[in-house]
């Protein structure tokens, strides 16, 4: 049986500056432009610079996210949104962190098989195929904010997923060397390789969804579901 999770593309409201979902202090998500602690009026003017960045990328796409349309958009200087977002790469990330806190609100703190109450196995299953259905409805946001290289790993994004994904692993293979076994896993969830394998190859998300859940069970030697 697959486990079919629907992923809305629509962004959430976004969160007061103190704001906290779950276990922050455990995955907290927050792109490297962020502050520790924003002032409210800074936090309001980084939400508005936000909400301006995502009307633009309803409207236009991607493509149509410059840091001088969001200026524009938001009635703000140019200089206002490069020194809250470092560069448009920022910019993108910060959107995609927004985005990323209802998914780690959900397997945090949401209803199983997701969220805690299930057995983790099932959690792992839930969480793979909640992170392809996002990956898929925001795919060229998700693809225009991948990091260079040498911070691609090292992303707080990234880190929270791969931590949570540890900690399932821990409890259903303790013997394994579970930090490490996240890795392929979650090269398995990679943006890019859902571009090529759904919009380059034409595969149906059923099928990754299905191979995902086939990973599961090879990787942590349990049963797949019927």
């Amino acid at each position: 049986m697959l486990y079919a999770v629907f992923m809305s593309s629509t962004l959430p409201p976004f969160p007061k500056s103190e704001e906290s979902i779950g276990e922050p202090q455990l995955l907290e998500v927050r792109s490297f432009a962020d502050e520790p602690c924003l002032r409210a009026d800074a936090a309001r003017n980084r939400a508005k610079l936000l909400e301006a960045a995502a009307r633009l990328i309803a409207e236009h796409g991607v493509a149509g996210v410059t840091m001088e349309a969001v200026a524009a958009a938001a009635e703000v200087g140019k200089g206002t949104v490069f020194r809250r977002f470092g560069d448009r790469t920022g910019l993108l990330m910060a959107l995609l962190d927004h985005s990323s806190r209802r998914l780690q609100g959900d397997f945090l703190g949401g209803p199983p098989p997701l969220g805690p109450g299930a057995p983790p196995v099932e959690r792992l299953r839930a969480f793979g195929v909640a992170v392809l259905y996002r990956s898929a409805e925001q795919l060229d946001l998700q693809l225009a904010a991948q990091p260079e290289p040498t911070r691609r790993y090292s992303h707080p994004s990234l880190g929270a997923l791969r931590t949570h994904v540890t900690m399932l692993l821990r409890q259903i293979v303790p013997d394994a060397d579970c930090e490490l076994l996240s890795h392929p896993l979650m090269a398995y969830l990679d943006p890019a390789l859902i571009n090529h394998l759904t919009r380059q190859c034409g595969l149906p998300m059923e099928r990754l969804e299905a191979g995902w859940i086939d990973l599961v069970a090879r990787v942590t030697s349990t049963p797949s579901p019927c």
